[in-house]
Protein backbone atom coordinates (compact mmCIF):
# COMPACT_ATOMS: atom_id res chain seq x y z
CA UNK A 1 0.00 0.00 0.00
CA UNK A 2 3.19 2.22 0.74
CA UNK A 3 4.36 1.80 -2.66
CA UNK A 4 1.34 2.66 -4.06
CA UNK A 5 0.46 5.50 -2.78
CA UNK A 6 4.21 6.82 -3.61
CA UNK A 7 3.27 5.84 -7.30
CA UNK A 8 0.50 7.65 -6.72
CA UNK A 9 1.87 10.38 -5.42
CA UNK A 10 4.93 10.82 -7.83
CA UNK A 11 2.64 10.67 -10.94
CA UNK A 12 0.54 13.35 -8.96
CA UNK A 13 3.70 15.53 -8.81
CA UNK A 14 5.10 14.72 -12.68
CA UNK A 15 1.26 15.49 -14.03
CA UNK A 16 1.71 19.09 -11.87
CA UNK A 17 4.63 19.81 -13.24
CA UNK A 18 3.85 19.00 -17.33
CA UNK A 19 0.10 20.90 -17.24
CA UNK A 20 1.07 23.68 -15.27
CA UNK A 21 3.63 26.26 -17.32
CA UNK A 22 6.27 28.27 -15.20
CA UNK A 23 7.73 31.19 -16.25
CA UNK A 24 11.64 31.21 -16.32
CA UNK A 25 14.76 32.87 -17.65
CA UNK A 26 18.52 32.16 -17.68
CA UNK A 27 20.40 33.32 -15.05
CA UNK A 28 21.21 37.01 -14.61
CA UNK A 29 18.44 37.83 -17.35
CA UNK A 30 15.69 39.87 -16.47
CA UNK A 31 11.75 38.50 -16.25
CA UNK A 32 10.09 40.92 -18.40
CA UNK A 33 6.14 40.82 -18.24
CA UNK A 34 3.61 42.20 -20.51
CA UNK A 35 0.43 44.43 -18.92
CA UNK A 36 -2.38 44.80 -21.00
CA UNK A 37 -2.13 41.87 -24.30
CA UNK A 38 -4.59 44.18 -26.71
CA UNK A 39 -2.22 45.68 -28.89
CA UNK A 40 0.20 44.41 -32.01
CA UNK A 41 3.16 45.88 -29.90
CA UNK A 42 3.13 42.94 -27.68
CA UNK A 43 4.24 40.27 -30.53
CA UNK A 44 6.76 42.94 -32.10
CA UNK A 45 8.00 43.35 -28.84
CA UNK A 46 8.00 40.01 -27.64
CA UNK A 47 9.71 38.86 -30.99
CA UNK A 48 12.60 41.43 -30.63
CA UNK A 49 13.31 40.74 -27.13
CA UNK A 50 12.88 36.95 -27.29
CA UNK A 51 14.77 36.39 -30.49
CA UNK A 52 17.22 33.68 -30.25
CA UNK A 53 19.86 35.05 -31.99
CA UNK A 54 19.57 38.86 -29.99
CA UNK A 55 22.90 40.50 -28.58
CA UNK A 56 23.54 43.18 -26.52
CA UNK A 57 21.58 44.25 -24.11
CA UNK A 58 18.44 42.73 -25.58
CA UNK A 59 19.71 38.93 -24.39
CA UNK A 60 20.17 40.42 -21.28
CA UNK A 61 15.79 40.65 -20.94
CA UNK A 62 13.17 37.84 -21.95
CA UNK A 63 9.55 37.96 -22.09
CA UNK A 64 8.14 35.34 -19.43
CA UNK A 65 4.66 36.02 -18.55
CA UNK A 66 1.85 38.54 -19.33
CA UNK A 67 -1.70 39.67 -17.86
CA UNK A 68 -4.26 39.97 -20.59
CA UNK A 69 -6.04 43.50 -19.74
CA UNK A 70 -8.23 44.75 -22.63
CA UNK A 71 -11.31 47.00 -22.32
CA UNK A 72 -14.55 46.36 -23.04
CA UNK A 73 -16.04 49.40 -24.51
CA UNK A 74 -13.10 50.17 -27.44
CA UNK A 75 -13.17 48.24 -29.99
CA UNK A 76 -9.40 48.28 -31.17
CA UNK A 77 -8.97 46.59 -27.76
CA UNK A 78 -11.99 44.33 -27.21
CA UNK A 79 -11.42 42.63 -30.69
CA UNK A 80 -7.83 42.22 -30.65
CA UNK A 81 -7.15 41.08 -27.00
CA UNK A 82 -7.86 37.05 -27.49
CA UNK A 83 -6.13 36.77 -30.32
CA UNK A 84 -2.72 38.32 -28.89
CA UNK A 85 -3.67 36.26 -26.34
CA UNK A 86 -3.06 33.05 -28.15
CA UNK A 87 -0.04 34.58 -29.94
CA UNK A 88 1.27 34.40 -26.57
CA UNK A 89 0.59 31.61 -25.36
CA UNK A 90 2.03 29.51 -28.50
CA UNK A 91 5.65 31.38 -27.73
CA UNK A 92 5.78 29.90 -24.72
CA UNK A 93 4.69 33.19 -22.56
CA UNK A 94 2.87 32.78 -19.25
CA UNK A 95 -0.73 34.26 -18.77
CA UNK A 96 -1.77 35.13 -15.37
CA UNK A 97 -4.93 36.39 -15.00
CA UNK A 98 -4.07 39.11 -11.50
CA UNK A 99 -2.07 41.78 -11.48
CA UNK A 100 -0.81 40.46 -7.84
CA UNK A 101 0.68 37.37 -9.54
CA UNK A 102 1.43 38.82 -12.44
CA UNK A 103 3.67 41.47 -10.26
CA UNK A 104 5.71 38.37 -8.26
CA UNK A 105 6.69 36.55 -11.92
CA UNK A 106 8.25 39.77 -13.70
CA UNK A 107 11.51 41.52 -12.68
CA UNK A 108 10.45 44.67 -15.07
CA UNK A 109 7.32 45.34 -16.86
CA UNK A 110 6.06 46.38 -19.84
CA UNK A 111 2.84 48.08 -19.69
CA UNK A 112 1.11 47.92 -23.21
CA UNK A 113 -2.65 48.47 -23.09
CA UNK A 114 -3.54 50.32 -26.02
CA UNK A 115 -6.67 52.46 -24.15
CA UNK A 116 -4.39 54.97 -22.71
CA UNK A 117 -7.43 55.17 -19.61
CA UNK A 118 -6.25 52.48 -17.61
CA UNK A 119 -2.86 52.54 -17.19
CA UNK A 120 -2.54 54.53 -14.16
CA UNK A 121 -4.51 52.24 -12.07
CA UNK A 122 -2.54 49.29 -13.72
CA UNK A 123 0.76 51.00 -13.25
CA UNK A 124 -0.51 51.68 -9.16
CA UNK A 125 -1.17 47.93 -9.35
CA UNK A 126 2.01 47.23 -10.08
CA UNK A 127 4.44 50.22 -9.10
CA UNK A 128 6.98 48.08 -6.94
CA UNK A 129 10.09 49.66 -7.48
CA UNK A 130 10.72 47.46 -10.62
CA UNK A 131 11.45 50.01 -13.92
CA UNK A 132 8.21 49.95 -16.06
CA UNK A 133 7.46 50.94 -19.49
CA UNK A 134 4.44 52.55 -20.10
CA UNK A 135 3.41 52.60 -23.76
CA UNK A 136 1.88 55.16 -25.74
CA UNK A 137 -0.47 56.56 -25.16
CA UNK A 138 0.97 57.15 -21.26
CA UNK A 139 -2.52 57.86 -20.29
CA UNK A 140 -5.47 59.55 -21.79
CA UNK A 141 -5.22 62.84 -20.11
CA UNK A 142 -1.88 64.92 -19.34
CA UNK A 143 -3.49 64.76 -14.93
CA UNK A 144 -3.32 61.12 -15.13
CA UNK A 145 0.34 61.21 -16.85
CA UNK A 146 1.71 63.38 -14.01
CA UNK A 147 0.10 61.32 -11.75
CA UNK A 148 1.67 58.25 -13.17
CA UNK A 149 5.06 60.34 -11.83
CA UNK A 150 3.72 61.24 -8.48
CA UNK A 151 2.84 57.18 -7.56
CA UNK A 152 6.50 56.73 -8.83
CA UNK A 153 8.17 58.95 -6.71
CA UNK A 154 6.29 57.60 -4.00
CA UNK A 155 7.45 53.62 -4.62
CA UNK A 156 10.49 54.45 -6.14
CA UNK A 157 9.63 53.40 -9.42
CA UNK A 158 11.73 53.97 -12.10
CA UNK A 159 9.51 54.84 -15.60
CA UNK A 160 9.62 56.40 -19.02
CA UNK A 161 7.08 56.36 -22.05
CA UNK A 162 7.72 56.83 -25.41
CA UNK A 163 6.46 56.56 -28.95
CA UNK A 164 8.57 54.15 -31.01
CA UNK A 165 9.72 56.83 -33.31
CA UNK A 166 11.55 58.86 -30.75
CA UNK A 167 14.14 56.74 -31.25
CA UNK A 168 14.07 55.96 -35.44
CA UNK A 169 17.32 56.58 -36.61
CA UNK A 170 16.74 58.73 -38.79
CA UNK A 171 15.13 61.01 -35.67
CA UNK A 172 18.28 60.55 -33.43
CA UNK A 173 20.57 61.22 -36.17
CA UNK A 174 18.67 64.90 -36.80
CA UNK A 175 18.73 65.45 -33.36
CA UNK A 176 21.95 65.21 -33.11
CA UNK A 177 23.62 66.26 -36.53
CA UNK A 178 25.74 69.27 -36.29
CA UNK A 179 25.21 69.91 -40.00
CA UNK A 180 22.28 72.20 -39.68
CA UNK A 181 24.36 74.22 -37.48
CA UNK A 182 21.89 75.87 -35.16
CA UNK A 183 18.62 74.73 -35.02
CA UNK A 184 15.97 77.13 -36.15
CA UNK A 185 12.48 74.83 -35.90
CA UNK A 186 11.38 71.51 -37.10
CA UNK A 187 7.78 70.48 -38.90
CA UNK A 188 6.93 66.77 -38.52
CA UNK A 189 4.07 65.31 -39.98
CA UNK A 190 2.24 61.19 -40.34
CA UNK A 191 -1.35 60.14 -40.13
CA UNK A 192 -3.78 61.56 -37.31
CA UNK A 193 -6.43 59.07 -36.30
CA UNK A 194 -8.39 60.21 -33.24
CA UNK A 195 -10.10 57.74 -31.05
CA UNK A 196 -12.77 59.43 -28.51
CA UNK A 197 -11.85 59.17 -25.48
CA UNK A 198 -8.41 60.63 -25.39
CA UNK A 199 -7.62 63.95 -26.53
CA UNK A 200 -7.02 64.13 -30.21
CA UNK A 201 -2.99 63.79 -30.75
CA UNK A 202 -2.79 61.29 -27.76
CA UNK A 203 -3.72 58.15 -29.72
CA UNK A 204 -2.47 58.71 -33.28
CA UNK A 205 -0.67 62.15 -33.52
CA UNK A 206 2.02 61.31 -30.84
CA UNK A 207 4.13 59.08 -33.58
CA UNK A 208 4.75 62.96 -34.95
CA UNK A 209 4.82 64.71 -31.98
CA UNK A 210 7.39 62.51 -30.29
CA UNK A 211 10.08 62.95 -32.79
CA UNK A 212 9.27 66.68 -32.77
CA UNK A 213 10.68 66.82 -28.95
CA UNK A 214 13.45 64.30 -29.75
CA UNK A 215 14.76 67.43 -32.15
CA UNK A 216 13.19 70.26 -30.79
CA UNK A 217 13.56 69.61 -26.66
CA UNK A 218 12.04 71.28 -24.00
CA UNK A 219 10.98 74.78 -23.86
CA UNK A 220 7.66 75.30 -25.87
CA UNK A 221 5.45 77.92 -24.33
CA UNK A 222 2.51 78.23 -26.42
CA UNK A 223 0.30 76.07 -28.82
CA UNK A 224 -2.64 76.87 -31.28
CA UNK A 225 -4.26 74.34 -33.95
CA UNK A 226 -5.95 75.17 -37.19
CA UNK A 227 -7.96 72.41 -38.76
CA UNK A 228 -9.93 71.54 -42.21
CA UNK A 229 -11.11 67.80 -43.55
CA UNK A 230 -7.71 66.72 -45.01
CA UNK A 231 -5.42 67.70 -42.19
CA UNK A 232 -4.54 69.12 -38.38
CA UNK A 233 -1.60 71.79 -37.85
CA UNK A 234 -0.55 72.36 -34.59
CA UNK A 235 2.06 74.49 -33.99
CA UNK A 236 4.11 75.51 -30.95
CA UNK A 237 6.53 78.35 -30.00
CA UNK A 238 9.74 78.05 -28.23
CA UNK A 239 10.81 80.01 -25.34
CA UNK A 240 13.96 80.71 -27.61
CA UNK A 241 12.34 81.91 -30.90
CA UNK A 242 12.16 78.29 -32.45
CA UNK A 243 8.94 77.04 -33.78
CA UNK A 244 7.87 73.76 -34.21
CA UNK A 245 4.80 72.14 -35.67
CA UNK A 246 3.25 68.94 -36.32
CA UNK A 247 0.91 68.26 -39.23
CA UNK A 248 -1.35 65.26 -38.50
CA UNK A 249 -2.71 63.50 -42.36
CA UNK A 250 -6.29 62.19 -42.75
CA UNK A 251 -5.68 60.50 -45.83
CA UNK A 252 -2.29 58.74 -46.36
CA UNK A 253 0.11 56.93 -44.14
CA UNK A 254 3.35 58.25 -43.85
CA UNK A 255 5.71 60.38 -41.36
CA UNK A 256 8.04 62.51 -42.23
CA UNK A 257 10.43 65.50 -40.53
CA UNK A 258 11.51 68.61 -41.70
CA UNK A 259 14.51 70.26 -39.65
CA UNK A 260 15.57 73.77 -40.33
CA UNK A 261 19.15 75.00 -39.25
CA UNK A 262 21.54 78.21 -39.84
CA UNK A 263 24.09 75.80 -41.97
CA UNK A 264 21.16 73.91 -43.94
CA UNK A 265 18.08 71.48 -43.99
CA UNK A 266 17.20 67.67 -42.99
CA UNK A 267 14.55 66.13 -44.33
CA UNK A 268 13.77 62.50 -43.93
CA UNK A 269 10.80 60.75 -45.09
CA UNK A 270 9.00 56.89 -44.16
CA UNK A 271 10.19 56.57 -41.05
CA UNK A 272 9.88 53.61 -38.80
CA UNK A 273 10.45 50.72 -36.99
CA UNK A 274 10.68 49.39 -33.04
CA UNK A 275 14.07 48.59 -32.94
CA UNK A 276 15.84 51.50 -31.48
CA UNK A 277 12.93 51.98 -28.55
CA UNK A 278 13.12 48.33 -28.11
CA UNK A 279 17.00 48.82 -27.46
CA UNK A 280 16.44 51.87 -25.43
CA UNK A 281 13.86 50.09 -23.04
CA UNK A 282 15.88 47.10 -22.20
CA UNK A 283 18.83 49.39 -21.37
CA UNK A 284 16.63 51.57 -19.54
CA UNK A 285 15.36 47.61 -17.57
CA UNK A 286 19.05 46.67 -16.68
CA UNK A 287 19.76 50.68 -15.43
CA UNK A 288 16.87 52.03 -14.25
CA UNK A 289 17.64 55.22 -15.96
CA UNK A 290 15.02 56.82 -18.09
CA UNK A 291 16.37 57.60 -21.58
CA UNK A 292 13.32 60.28 -21.70
CA UNK A 293 12.81 62.86 -18.47
CA UNK A 294 10.10 63.31 -16.88
CA UNK A 295 9.97 66.99 -17.69
CA UNK A 296 10.06 66.17 -21.30
CA UNK A 297 7.26 63.15 -21.10
CA UNK A 298 4.82 65.64 -19.17
CA UNK A 299 5.28 68.67 -21.89
CA UNK A 300 4.90 66.27 -24.80
CA UNK A 301 1.64 65.64 -23.13
CA UNK A 302 0.86 69.35 -22.09
CA UNK A 303 1.66 70.24 -26.01
CA UNK A 304 -0.95 67.49 -27.18
CA UNK A 305 -3.43 68.53 -24.65
CA UNK A 306 -3.12 71.84 -25.22
CA UNK A 307 -4.07 71.42 -28.86
CA UNK A 308 -7.11 70.13 -28.05
CA UNK A 309 -7.87 73.57 -26.07
CA UNK A 310 -7.01 75.54 -28.78
CA UNK A 311 -9.40 73.83 -30.83
CA UNK A 312 -11.99 74.57 -28.82
CA UNK A 313 -11.12 78.24 -28.32
CA UNK A 314 -11.53 78.33 -32.31
CA UNK A 315 -7.66 78.21 -32.72
CA UNK A 316 -6.31 80.90 -30.46
CA UNK A 317 -2.90 79.99 -28.57
CA UNK A 318 -2.67 77.94 -25.71
CA UNK A 319 -0.04 78.40 -22.76
CA UNK A 320 1.90 75.26 -22.22
CA UNK A 321 2.47 76.49 -18.67
CA UNK A 322 -1.47 76.77 -17.52
CA UNK A 323 -2.32 73.28 -19.02
CA UNK A 324 0.23 72.15 -16.69
CA UNK A 325 -0.93 73.60 -13.61
CA UNK A 326 -4.55 72.82 -14.58
CA UNK A 327 -3.43 68.96 -14.64
CA UNK A 328 -1.12 69.07 -11.35
CA UNK A 329 -4.26 70.00 -9.38
CA UNK A 330 -6.27 67.53 -11.00
CA UNK A 331 -3.63 64.93 -10.34
CA UNK A 332 -3.70 64.13 -6.99
CA UNK A 333 -7.69 63.25 -7.58
CA UNK A 334 -7.11 61.19 -10.10
CA UNK A 335 -4.09 58.64 -7.83
CA UNK A 336 -7.19 58.76 -5.16
CA UNK A 337 -9.82 57.52 -8.04
CA UNK A 338 -6.98 54.76 -8.96
CA UNK A 339 -6.54 53.31 -5.64
CA UNK A 340 -4.18 55.21 -4.51
CA UNK A 341 -3.20 57.82 -1.49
Amino acid sequence: MFYQRSYILCVMVVMSITVIPTASAKDGVLRAGILGCDTSHVIAFTNLINNPTAEGVLSEVEVTVAYPGGSPDLPDSANRVDGFVKQLREKGIKIVDSLEEFAKECDVVLLESVDGRPHLKQFRAVAQGKPIFVDKPAAASLADVIAIFRVAEETHTPVFSSSALRFCKEVQETAHSDKIGELLGCETSGPMHVESHHPDLFWYGIHGVEPLYAIMGTGCESVNRTDTDLSSLVVGKWRNGRIGSYRGMQKGYNFALTAYGTKGVVQHSGINGYEGEIDEICKFFKSGKPPVSREEIVEVYAFMEAADESKRQGGKAVSISEIIERAEKQAAANIAAAGGK
